[in-house]
């Protein structure tokens, strides 16, 4: 696989618990002010919505932000416990609650601006040839653009913002993750077992885990150490099936265009080991959750992140399952 650059008052939210029971209005304000009680509800619920944006700002990323606790944000709660140097459960306890607290509100109103939605596409074909016509593979909505922007599911995002069309000038309400963390990577680890990416700083300890998704019985990803050679924001895609994989029935040598919703995703950080990296994904809500080409997937912001803290020369270990973070 070979990747080039390319040029390239209050607001009512509705959540829906279960497909089948009634709507609940909550408001922003339910979200900012929810506190943790014994145990995290099943299903969509103010107090998870919180947890995911906290769980984000303190590098123990949990994925989507979809209100709904599940594996991600179980490993999330597990990786915090570990960056905290204590017994790693997967449990959110009070005393965890309390070290997450933070002054800021998790959600926060935001105007769309003509730049978050001026490279829509009508729609994305899943075959590749079909891609490969496409100038470039945007998102098809505003209401995907502005949910990858704050590190939201698209779903999500939508029921928060129950008559929104997301276009430019909208005032919405979203998440607020917090800010690009600020960091000398000195080496990455990629726990296949426990499908993760953990980030470590100069003074030796774990500083940011993603979910990610790494290899697959058929396309297992490398063994051993590897450096980032370079970096790539929207990349094209160059398909080849000789080397990697046969998608659908195409034979034939392929340049897939550039875009979020490209095969990669909107970032590729190139590794030494040939036609293998970490990369993005059209497919956030999926992290951890279904197998990859070889290759390390991270939600296209994880990706975006991660590029931007990296230089040429670190190591990336691909290891079988860590027993710690340390």
């Amino acid at each position: 696989m070979k990747i080039v650059l390319a040029v390239a008052a209050s607001l009512a939210i509705h959540l829906i618990a279960d497909p089948t029971s009634a709507q609940t209005a909550l408001s922003a304000q339910d979200i900012n002010s929810a506190e943790f009680d014994a145990q995290l509800p099943e299903g969509l619920s103010a107090i998870t919505v919180k947890l995911q944006v906290l769980l984000d700002r303190a590098g123990a990323n949990p994925g989507v932000i979809d209100g709904v606790s599940g594996e991600n944000v179980s490993k999330a709660i597990q990786s915090y416990e570990e960056m905290q140097g204590l017994v790693p459960t997967g449990v959110l306890t009070t005393d965890l609650w309390q070290k997450l607290q933070s002054q800021d509100a998790v959600t926060k109103s935001y105007t769309i601006d003509p730049s978050d939605v001026e490279k829509l596409v009508e729609s994305v074909p899943d075959d590749y040839v079909e891609k490969s016509k496409m100038p470039w593979l945007g998102y098809t909505t505003g209401t995907e653009a502005i949910a990858e922007k704050f590190h939201m599911d698209k779903d999500f995002l939508a029921l928060l913002n129950p008559g929104s069309s997301f276009g430019v000038g909208e005032t919405v309400i979203v998440t607020d993750p917090g800010m690009q963390q600020k960091l000398v990577v000195t080496r990455i680890v990629a726990d296949k077992i426990n499908k993760r990416v953990v980030v470590y700083g100069d003074d030796g300890k774990p500083a940011i885990v993603y979910p990610a998704t790494i290899g697959s019985d058929a396309t297992p990803s490398p063994e051993g150490t590897h450096e980032v050679r370079t970096v790539a924001e929207f990349p094209t895609y160059s398909y080849n099936p000789d080397v990697n994989f046969k998608q659908g029935n195409n034979t034939e040598k392929l340049t897939i265009p550039p875009g979020p919703n490209g095969p990669v995703g909107s970032t590729w950080i190139d590794l030494t080991e040939p036609t293998y990296g970490i990369h993005g994904t059209p497919e956030p809500a999926q992290i951890s959750k279904t197998s990859s080409h070889g290759c390390i997937r991270l939600t296209n912001w994880d990706a975006a992140e991660l590029a931007r803290l990296v230089t040429p020369g670190v190591k990336v270990t691909f290891v079988d399952g860590q027993a710690s973070l340390y």
